[in-house]
Formats: structure tokens, C-alpha cells, sequence
């Protein structure tokens, strides 16, 4: 069992576009990195060849919808620290998650749906 996708989400998390067009799409899953304010909204994903590709809002450097990919979560460690899934989040609406975050300088990009969002790759 993968302890970023496990099978439980892995059953419940819709399949990529699913969701779009949503103004205010289910987030499913919420991952982040201890050591920094980055955090990865999930709300849609799917298996694609030997990695499985994660729809959502990603706030880093800056707070945008795109994709990432199970492999580049998986591939970050620094000094032992990975990138975990919050196993107390609930799924909700994404609005929800905004009202959550707590100030940390990054205005997220809310309010916008995801057909208003870019989807390249």
C-alpha cells in the first residue's frame, strides 16, 4: 500500500476531468511538506502508464491549478523529510480548504473554476 495514494482514496478520487467546469470542485486529498508552506489540493487523478497523475491546486512558490504526478511526490526528500498525506483531511469543497490555510504570504488563486484554469501539461 503506497502511503501517499492509498487504495481507500485510490477508489473515491475522480478520474482526471471529471470535476471540470466545477466552480467549486471536491478537494479529495491534501498533501504537503513539512519543512516548507507547500501543499497540493487533489481533487481529480488517474492512472497513467507506470505513474499516477494528480489533478489540483498546488501552493509553492506560487498557488496555481495544474498536474503533478505520484513519482514527483515521491521523489522529494530532503535531509529525510517526504512529503505526506494529512490523514485527518476530509474531503470537502475547495473554498473550504482556502478559508483553512493559515497566513503564510501566498494569496491562493480561488475562485476561479477549472475550466478557467489551464490544463497543459
Amino acid at each position: 500500500m503506497n502511503k501517499l495514494l492509498p487504495s481507500e482514496l485510490l477508489r473515491r478520487l475522480p478520474v482526471l476531468h471529471s470535476q471540470e467546469g466545477v466552480e467549486d470542485p471536491i478537494v479529495y486529498a491534501k498533501f504537503l511538506f513539512p519543512l516548507s508552506g507547500w501543499t497540493w489540493f487533489v481533487t481529480e487523478g488517474q492512472q497513467e502508464g507506470s505513474d499516477f497523475i494528480f489533478f489540483g491546486h498546488v501552493i509553492g512558490f506560487e498557488a496555481e491549478w495544474g498536474y503533478f504526478s505520484l513519482r514527483e511526490l515521491e521523489a522529494v526528500n530532503i535531509n529525510g523529510l517526504t512529503i505526506e498525506r494529512d490523514e485527518y483531511f476530509d474531503s470537502t469543497r475547495f473554498s473550504d480548504c482556502l478559508l483553512a490555510l493559515p497566513s503564510h504570504g501566498i494569496k491562493p488563486s480561488g475562485g476561479q473554476s477549472n475550466s478557467e484554469q489551464p490544463r497543459s501539461r
